[in-house]
């Protein structure tokens, strides 16, 4: 299903600027971004997968992963194709990459924005995310269903990749609570070879979105030779608590995947490692990914060390909430966190 893709601006010669992520695309008639599900239509900017679901599901909150929002809830999840990165580890390549490998054809369920929130609001679920591919470069068909979903009491979740320009920031902020951001690495050649993006953009998205009060959590997918020194780990750690040092950091287990085939699952002792590196640079709340460890996926209080929140199991199998108000039941120390 194709419609128009208006978080664009026309340009001289029928040329287009799509202003959805920092990829800044500028198309002639007939291209396509990189997404490979923008396309220049005589010099109009046409989203060629709205209203089309490759992927949808209900999931549990912590498979995003987000653990201070809503914990222990469903979210009702939602992907197309297409992608603005092309990361070599991607474990959603067959819809991320499908249009561009498969000369721009796309695929998916038709599911318009009034039928996923008439879902969320038939089940009852307390959010909806859009997710499995990058949100952003379907921005006006998360627009228009995070819109109405806000008009039904319904949260919103983006688990992006951090590229979203600060024109669709601000654009879709009063109709967006939270983010799971990927911070891939810390080097900008990390994110030119094996992503197909730069870091700097990533970076100022990450503190810009949190600066307009939507709730934040960071991932880093460890891959063993590539984003695992103590040192990079300990940049990303510092980077995210220069910003708040209560954003959680969930660092977690690469398998491998796609076109890093030849890479080892990360070793369980590196995660305890960058586990306790986030720990040593300030920040309050960091979690492992990917594997089951009770002690490093349930959260603790900061100020008496009670554990608020039991998780155990595999993303969010079993969570036990102790909060009382957003508040540890032992020191009345406000936890982080959205809770309803």
């Amino acid at each position: 299903m194709k419609a128009l893709a208006w978080m664009s601006e026309k340009r001289k010669e029928n040329k287009v600027l799509c202003k959805a992520c920092n990829q800044r695309c500028v198309l002639d008639v007939g291209e396509y971004g990189k997404c490979g599900i923008r396309k220049n239509e005589n010099g109009d900017l046409y989203l060629t997968v709205y209203g089309l679901a490759a992927a949808f599901n209900i999931d549990p909150i912590e498979k995003k992963p987000l653990f201070h929002f809503l914990p222990g809830t469903e979210i009702l999840s939602v992907g197309t194709v297409g992608c603005n990165f092309s990361c070599k580890f991607c474990q959603n390549f067959e819809i991320s990459q499908y249009p561009q490998e498969h000369n721009y054809e796309v695929f998916g369920t038709t599911l318009m924005p009034e039928t996923i929130v008439n879902i969320a609001k038939t089940r009852k679920i307390p959010s909806i995310a859009f997710t499995y591919n990058e949100p952003v470069v379907v921005f006006e068909y998360a627009y228009d269903t995070f819109k109405l979903a806000k008009q039904n009491g319904i949260k919103t979740v983006f688990v992006s990749s951090g590229y979203e320009t600060k024109e669709a920031i601000d654009t879709i902020k009063p109709y967006l609570d939270a983010a799971n951001i990927d911070l891939k690495a810390f080097t900008d050649k990390f994110y030119r070879e094996i992503c197909g993006a730069r870091l700097k953009p990533v970076l100022d998205s990450i503190e810009y979105t949190y600066k307009q009060g939507i709730w934040i959590e960071i991932t880093t997918l460890i891959i063993p030779g590539e984003n695992d020194s103590k040192e990079e780990l300990r940049d990303i750690a510092r980077f995210i608590a220069s910003i708040d040092k209560n954003i959680p950091w969930h660092v977690s287990r690469f398998y491998p995947m796609y076109k890093m085939l030849d890479r080892p699952p990360t070793p369980i002792e590196k995660l305890k490692e960058a586990y306790e590196i986030g720990k040593e640079e300030g920040l309050n709340y960091v979690y492992v990914g990917n594997v089951i460890d009770e002690d490093r996926e349930s959260t603790y209080c900061p100020n008496c060390g009670f554990k608020v929140i039991d998780r155990t199991g595999y993303v969010g199998q079993y969570v036990t909430n102790h909060l009382v108000d957003g508040k540890c039941p032992k020191c009345n120390t406000p936890i982080a966190g959205v809770w309803k």
